[in-house]
């Protein structure tokens, strides 16, 4: 299969699951809004963003090397497996040593440690469903892998209605809720692949395979961390300066540019397999380059008219009560913007398994991130956190921009690049300032997001062709 196509292909089967995932998110955020209040929420997402922190940290980041290594066709699959999931239950099992530590920790007025146990059980969940879903798409189970976005989707949003609209159990239910549904995830994909027969205690765990692995995973531990510090460690410190409540709003706020991040991973799913496959192939720096034009084209897109609009969705997706976290979307979606180019060079790192590189890149932009933090939240509060994330993310980019090249050069047509990210941060700052009036400043924004699309009509249009020529013949084959 030619391999745009293979690459478009591949992105249609990982929509369906990705896409129903995102949805859910989006659509389970308004529920969230509604039926707990705005200090149970930002509680509930301290926790959920801590789990997610901890995952890469004490399972030593082993799905990531899980998915790289099952890719590879010569990796004895059963090693990578096993390794895998020794990790994950050993790494679970010495963290469960901290758990006085963590019984006690409090965040300015939120107790954290008498959610203690459903953060454990999110861990171990989130641990096992990870490194199965990435096991299997390593394999190439990408319909699979599909079918299981949509169930853990289903069983999600039936866990959440359940625990917090029926039990109303506030954080308690909005954690058991995602640990319900991984299990039923993992479950899932055990019967659907036998995953059994990846499983050998005895032999299955070789130098050949376990040091390997080990050596691509660990450096992915400081990376996941650095990357925890600039998208979430400004919540932490909005609530440390400012109280649960207003990092409540900014955490809400940090949903709008979820519309952006799903198109983002559903493409990154597929071009991740794709990456690695063309990486030693002749040519690969035309298809790195050609694919690179479509979709930072379709971002700008997509965030021009997320600035744009964002006062209208955040009141029709958030509500009244959270209707002010709008100020903070307009730097956050240019923040999303930049970490989804960010993740498109790292899947050069991953192809060329340089996952120092991947680490030391993103600690770059982890320690601007901090120094920004802590000058600008004390003054600004959450405008400071939302506008040090985005320079952050510009900064990684820009270091990846330039470092990649020794592996594949990657060529960007700067003029229509630059133009556009002077357009989408003049759109930002007219939304934010608003001098001009409320509604003047919406036509403002309008014109300069008619503006991104025009500069971008290309690569967003090539995208739509080369996605529907996949469907339309495979329909026609059908037929």
């Amino acid at each position: 299969m030619d391999k745009y196509k293979k690459l478009a292909s591949n992105t249609i089967i990982f929509a369906i699951g990705t896409f129903s995932s995102k949805l859910l998110t989006v659509l389970l955020t308004a529920f969230y809004t509604r039926v707990m209040a705005d200090g149970d929420f930002g509680g509930a997402t301290l926790i959920q963003n801590a789990v997610n922190i901890l995952v890469p940290i004490v399972t030593l980041a082993v799905d990531s090397g899980a998915l790289r290594f099952a890719i590879d066709k010569s990796s004895d699959k059963k090693g990578v497996f096993t390794t895998g999931l020794v990790t994950d239950f050993l790494g679970f099992a010495a963290f469960c040593l901290f758990a006085p530590i963590v019984a006690n920790i409090t965040i300015n007025d939120f107790n954290m440690g008498q959610y203690a146990l459903v953060l454990y059980l999110m861990l171990l969940g989130s641990s096992l469903r990870q490194l199965c879903q990435q096991f299997v798409r390593g394999l190439g189970y990408v319909k699979i892998y599909t079918i299981d976005g949509v169930l853990a989707t289903a069983t999600s949003a039936v866990a959440t209605f359940l625990y917090l609209g029926a039990f109303r159990l506030g954080i308690n239910g909005f954690i058991l809720a995602i640990f319900t549904s991984d299990m039923l995830s993992v479950l899932f994909l055990f019967f659907a692949v036998k995953l059994w027969r990846y499983i050998d205690f005895k032999h299955g765990l070789k130098k050949t395979t376990v040091i390997p692995m080990l050596k691509y995973c660990i450096p992915l531990i400081p990376t996941v961390i650095l990357w925890w510090i600039m998208n979430v460690s400004d919540q932490y410190m909005v609530t440390y300066y400012n109280g649960v409540a207003l990092s409540g709003l900014y955490t809400a706020a940090y949903k709008i540019p979820n519309f952006v991040i799903i198109f983002s991973a559903i493409f990154i799913n597929a071009w991740q397999l794709s990456a690695v496959d063309e990486y030693n192939n002749s040519g690969n720096s035309k298809f790195f380059s050609n694919i690179f034009k479509v979709y930072s084209g379709a971002l700008f897109a997509a965030g021009a008219l997320l600035i744009t609009f964002s006062r209208i969705i955040t009141d029709f997706y958030l509500g009244k009560e959270y209707y002010e976290s709008w100020h903070y979307v307009p730097v956050l979606v240019i923040a999303t913007f930049f970490s989804c180019l960010v993740n498109f060079y790292a899947s050069v790192y991953m192809a060329k398994k340089k996952s120092m590189l991947s680490m030391l890149t993103a600690a770059a932009g982890a320690v601007v991130n901090i120094v920004l933090n802590f000058i600008l939240i004390p003054r600004i509060g959450a405008y400071g956190a939302a506008i040090a994330t985005a320079v952050s993310f510009v900064v990684v980019f820009v270091i990846r921009a330039i470092n990649t090249k020794q592996f594949v050069n990657i060529k960007i047509e700067w003029f229509t690049f630059i133009s556009s990210a002077i357009l989408l941060l003049s759109s930002a700052v007219v939304m934010m300032l608003e001098t001009a009036g409320k509604w003047q400043s919406f036509a403002i924004s309008s014109a300069l997001t008619l503006l991104v699309i025009i500069i971008n009509f290309r690569s967003v249009t090539d995208i739509i062709k080369l996605l529907l020529d996949k469907f339309v013949k495979k329909s026609g084959k059908k037929a």
